[in-house]
């Protein structure tokens, strides 16, 4: 199943919409809902129960290298959104592998 082609946007609608007894349309306006209050929360952390958790880091100052001229840089402190995931969701998706 190495070459599993994942679902794309169209089928995760349909596919919901179908289990849900919904409309596409109305699939369609709760995940672009779900999705919006994802980025405005994600600064306080955004806990998809389940699945994972959306939450900013702030990355601190380091020193890098360029790796076309070996010239040391210094990299500034910078926020990054990270997304960690659930351990429910780590052991469904894992169940059996070790």
């Amino acid at each position: 199943m190495a070459n599993a082609k994942s679902m794309s946007k169209s089928a995760l609608i349909s596919h919901l919409a179908e289990k849900n007894e919904l409309t596409r349309k109305q699939v369609i306006a709760f995940m672009d809902c779900l999705v919006d209050t994802a980025y405005k929360q994600a600064k306080n952390s955004f806990t998809l129960p389940g699945i994972g958790k959306l939450v900013l880091v702030n990355r601190k100052a380091r020193m890098g290298r360029n790796p076309a001229t070996g010239e040391t840089i210094k990299i500034p402190a910078k926020k990054v959104v990270k997304f960690r995931v659930a351990k429910a969701a780590k052991d469904a998706i894992l169940v059996g592998k070790k």
